[in-house]
C-alpha cells in the first residue's frame, strides 16, 4: 500500500470569502488597539512628568509597551494572514506566536526597570508629588478604553482563532487592574497630602509595584502559552481524543502515529494508522476519508494528513502470509495446507515458476521464498514446496480432432459417479505441440462449501485421469447451480 496516494487528502487551507472578511476584522480591530495606545501613552506621560507621580509615569510606560504590543500585533496579523507559500509550506500562523512572544519580553522589561525606579524611591524618599484633578482624570479615562478595547479584542479573537488579539485582550484586561492600582495609590497619597500624613506619600511607589506585579505575573503566563506554541506544545487530551477517535473506525488496525501541531489561529494534525495489508485502494480511501472527519470532530478547521501502512493483524491467516510474501516475490502459490504434528506447523504448497529456468535455479529460487516465510511467519517449523512450470511462451490452439469425443465421454462419465455434481458442459478439448489440453464448466449446488467444492473438483480430475492419462492438463471452472438458471 502506498503512502503517495494518500497524502493526497491532505485538507486544502480555507481561502474563502469569510476567510478574508475574518482577516479585515481582525486588522480593523488591531488598528483602532494601536490607536488608542498611542493616545494613552502620550496623554499619561504629559501628566505623569507634570505631577511627578511614579505610578502614572509607570503607567504611561505600560501603555508604551502596549503601543508598541499593539503595533506588533497589527503587524502581525497582517503577516499571518497570507496564504502558504514555498518558503512557509504551514502558511504563516506562528507569526502571531511570535508577536506574543515579543510582547511577553518587552512586558518582563518594562516590570523590571518599574520597580527598580519604585523601590530606589521608596529607599531614598527624594520624591515630591503634584497633586491635580488631571492624574485622575487619564487613569479613569484609560480604564474605561482599555475595557472597550479589550472586550472588542477578545470577541474577534473568539471569533477568528487569533493568538495574538487573546493575548492584547488579556493584556489590556489586566491593564484595567493596574491602573485602579494606580488610582488608589493617588488617592491615599492625595489624603496624606490634606490630613498631614507625608509617609503617605509612598502609597504611590507602591501602586508602581503593584502595578509591575501584575504584569509580571500576566507576562509569565503570556510567554508560557507563546513557547507552549512555538515548541509544537498541544494539550494531551487532544491528541489522546484524536487516537481514540481514529482507533474507533472500523477497519483501521491501529494509530501508529499521531503529531498535532499548531501555526497561530491554525492546526496541522498528521497521522499514520495502520490497516490490514489486504485492503484495496478504494477501502483505503474510504478509511482516510473517515479518520479526517474523526479528526476534525476535535479540531474542526484542521489541515490534515493521513498516512497508511499496511499491517499484520491477528485475523491474517498463515494462508494469507504465506501467499502474501509469494505475490511480493512475483510468483503464485497454491493448494496450500497446513499440517500440525507433535504441536509443529508445517507448510506443504505448490509454486508456479518460469519454465524456462534450469533446475538449480528454481531450486534457489524457491529456497529463498522458503526463508522469507520462515522469518516473516515464524508459528511455521518447515516448507515443502512442489515446484510446476509455468507456460513462458503463448501456445497455439490445434483443430480438435474426431478421437477426442472419447475424451469428452470420459469425462460425462466420470462426473456422473459423482454425488455432487449436478453437469459439466463446455466440455473442450484442445492440442498443442504434443499436449493436450481439457477445460469444462462443472455446475455444484449453491450451498457447498469451498472445502468440499475442492474436493470434488479433485476427485473429478482424478477419475478422468485414469481413463485418460494422455492429458496433459485439466482445468474445471465450478458454477452454482443458480448462476446457470440466469
Amino acid at each position: 500500500m502506498s503512502e503517495s496516494a494518500s497524502n493526497l487528502t491532505k485538507t486544502p487551507p480555507l481561502a474563502s470569502a469569510s476567510a478574508q472578511a475574518a482577516s479585515r476584522e481582525k486588522q480593523a480591530v488591531s488598528r483602532n488597539s494601536m490607536i488608542a495606545a498611542a493616545v494613552m501613552t502620550l496623554m499619561k506621560l504629559v501628566v505623569g512628568v507634570l505631577s511627578g507621580s511614579l505610578a502614572v509615569l509607570s503607567d504611561a510606560a505600560h501603555s508604551g509597551l502596549d503601543l508598541i504590543c499593539a503595533g506588533l500585533t497589527f503587524v502581525s496579523v497582517r503577516m499571518s494572514d497570507r496564504p502558504a507559500d514555498e518558503d512557509h509550506t504551514y502558511g504563516h500562523g506562528k507569526f502571531e506566536n511570535l508577536s506574543s512572544f515579543a510582547e511577553a519580553g518587552l512586558m518582563g522589561v518594562s516590570c523590571a526597570w518599574i520597580i527598580f525606579e519604585a523601590m530606589s524611591r521608596i529607599i531614598k524618599g527624594d520624591f515630591e508629588l503634584h497633586h491635580s484633578i488631571w492624574p485622575l482624570l487619564v487613569v479613569v479615562g484609560s480604564i474605561c478604553i482599555d475595557f472597550w478595547r479589550s472586550r472588542k479584542l477578545l470577541a474577534v479573537a473568539k471569533k477568528t482563532g487569533s493568538p495574538a488579539l487573546a493575548t492584547d485582550a488579556a493584556h489590556f484586561a489586566s491593564d484595567i487592574w493596574a491602573s485602579a492600582a494606580v488610582l488608589i495609590g493617588l488617592g491615599i497619597a492625595w489624603i496624606g497630602d490634606k490630613v498631614g500624613m507625608t509617609w503617605l506619600r509612598y502609597a504611590d511607589p507602591v501602586a508602581a509595584v503593584v502595578v509591575s506585579l501584575l504584569i509580571l505575573r500576566m507576562t509569565i503566563h503570556l510567554g508560557k502559552e507563546a513557547v507552549k506554541v512555538l515548541t509544537d506544545e498541544i494539550p494531551a487530551e487532544t491528541r489522546r481524543q484524536i487516537v481514540h477517535d481514529v482507533e474507533a473506525i472500523d477497519g483501521v488496525t491501529s494509530v501508529v502515529q499521531a503529531r498535532v501541531r499548531r501555526a497561530g489561529a491554525d492546526y496541522f494534525a498528521d497521522l499514520t494508522i495502520a490497516l490490514p495489508r489486504r485492503s484495496t485502494f478504494a477501502h483505503s480511501g474510504r478509511m482516510v476519508d473517515a479518520a479526517r472527519e474523526a479528526v476534525h470532530r476535535t479540531l474542526p478547521t484542521a489541515d490534515v494528513v493521513i498516512h497508511t501502512m499496511p499491517a499484520e493483524s491477528r485475523a491474517d491467516s498463515i494462508f494469507d502470509r504465506v501467499r502474501s510474501l509469494a505475490a511480493h516475490n512475483n510468483v503464485s502459490v497454491h493448494e496450500v495446507s497446513v499440517q500440525s504434528v507433535h504441536g509443529r506447523l508445517q507448510v506443504e504448497q505448490h509454486m508456479e515458476l518460469d519454465e524456462e529456468m534450469t533446475l538449480l535455479e528454481a531450486h534457489d529460487f524457491v529456497t529463498d521464498v522458503e526463508g522469507q516465510i520462515l522469518h516473516e511467519v515464524p508459528e511455521i517449523d518447515s516448507i515443502l514446496t512442489h515446484i510446476e512450470s509455468e507456460p513462458a511462451t503463448i501456445e497455439r490452439q490445434e483443430t480438435t480432432v474426431a478421437a477426442d469425443r472419447r475424451i469428452v465421454q470420459a469425462m460425462l462419465a466420470a462426473a456422473s459417479g459423482l454425488k455432487d455434481v449436478i453437469d459439466v458442459h463446455e466440455i473442450a478439448v484442445w492440442r498443442s505441440s504434443e499436449h493436450i489440453y481439457v477445460t469444462c464448466h462443472c455446475t455444484l449446488p449453491d450451498e457447498l462449501k469451498l472445502a468440499r467444492v475442492h474436493t470434488t473438483i479433485t476427485a473429478l480430475e482424478d477419475r478422468f485421469k485414469l481413463e485418460c492419462p494422455e492429458v496433459n492438463r485439466v482445468t474445471i471452472h465450478p458454477e452454482p447451480v443458480t448462476d446457470n438458471l440466469r
